[in-house]
């Protein structure tokens, strides 16, 4: 057994930090599966568009599952926290491996560097960041975020390893970071224990359902103004949310195409709200510019839905399991996938959405992941102990 600890900017139940915080609490609970001493460290950050803070009942709090989390005062920013910082030393210095989770966040250039200084092995999980400012024109401050690959890069202690989640991460990633050890673990997803039953188009409709962040990389903008060339039997609910400024411009679109019968914006779901969003839906529709994973698509595929999305996500796997389309990222694209998928019928849509469902089950779930990531932290465990 070995002592973990995960430092992270926000964590469960931090929701609106997006598919971030789904993802590094999979990997915890897959530490405490396999018998590890695991606890996180995070900040009380609520909501990174507003500063809102979590309204905590006890801190640490004890998670059902057997681990702890400490969450320190968000000070500044977004993640900002002089009481995490003041409480990183010690608990870097107590642990046998530090997980950090994110990039250009407060927590990742002094949790490499105490991991330098106190010789602990980490494996850090960029969720993306790197990728997304390698591959997307207008990724905001480039210049700043180069010079900061540039002092982390120095700051990574030798055992060091970069998780990413596909291919096209590890490529755009290798290419910033060089000289790092990467490894390849998909994330995983919850899986019902079986597929999950619905009528498919009840009453005709076509049930579209777009969740995720409000982003303009998302495409969520792209796929209100190609709704407005369908058919009005089709219609979309949109579940996440974002900047006040950008859902303030989806609104004023979705008013100017006069789309408000055949539109509905569900904001942040979590938990029985989400599985029901889910379940109203016939597809689920992710028009994204980049992704490094696409959790959603994953929670889609796993909730036993059709899914669209874009080569921006590395889900080429859909076609060869025969569960949706992965199209070019354009509005004609877009448009003539989803006239397709409106001509298939009910019973199309019922096999698709069950193959999607065996795949994640098969493939996917955090039993499988979590074992693959294990190994990784027993690799470089081993790396530090000494020879018989």
């Amino acid at each position: 057994m070995a002592r973990i600890l995960h430092v992270v900017p926000a964590y469960l139940p931090a929701t609106l930090w997006g598919g971030p915080v789904f993802s590094t609490s999979a990997l915890v609970r897959a530490a405490v599966r396999a018998g590890h001493e695991t606890t996180v460290l995070t900040t009380n950050s609520a909501d990174p568009e507003t500063g809102e803070f979590l309204s905590l009942d006890q801190n640490p709090a004890r998670f059902p599952e057997g681990y702890d989390v400490h969450y320190m005062h968000r000070s500044f920013g977004q993640s900002g926290s002089w009481e995490m910082l003041r409480k990183l030393s010690g608990m870097v210095r107590r642990a046998d491996l530090v997980h950090l989770s994110m990039t250009y966040s407060f927590p990742t250039l002094p949790t490499l560097a105490l991991c330098k200084i106190f010789g602990k092995p980490v494996v850090w999980s960029p969720r993306g960041a790197i990728q997304a400012t390698a591959e997307w024109a207008d990724a905001p401050r480039k210049r700043a975020k180069t010079a900061f690959e540039s002092l982390a890069r120095g700051l990574a202690p030798k055992r060091t390893v970069l998780h990413v989640t596909a291919q096209s991460e590890k490529d755009a990633t290798a290419g910033r970071m060089p000289g790092l050890d990467i490894v390849t673990i998909a994330n995983a997803v919850a899986v019902p224990d079986t597929v999950p039953q619905r009528v498919f188009r009840p009453d005709g409709r076509l049930r579209l359902l777009f969740i995720s962040r409000l982003h303009p990389k998302k495409g969520i903008d792209q796929l209100i103004a190609t709704l407005a060339r369908l058919p009005d039997h089709i219609t979309l609910t949109v579940a996440g949310s974002g900047s006040p400024a950008f859902e303030a411009e989806l609104n004023a679109q979705v008013v100017a195409l006069g789309l408000g019968a055949r539109i509905t914006f569900l904001g942040q779901v979590n938990d029985a709200a989400k599985s029901a969003a889910f379940h109203e839906a016939d597809a689920l529709v992710l028009p994204t510019l980049s992704e490094n994973f696409g959790i959603a698509i994953a929670e889609g595929l796993a909730h036993g839905l059709p899914v669209i999305t874009t080569t921006g996500a590395p889900w080429e796997g859909i076609k060869a399991h025969r569960c949706g389309d992965w199209i070019d990222p354009t509005p004609e694209a877009l448009e003539a996938a989803l006239t397709a998928l409106d001509a298939i019928d009910v019973n199309e849509l019922s096999a698709m959405g069950a193959r999607g469902y065996a795949w994640m089950k098969d493939t996917y779930s955090e039993a499988i992941l979590g074992a693959d990531m294990m190994a990784v932290y027993d690799r470089i465990l081993d790396q530090g102990r000494p020879s018989e």
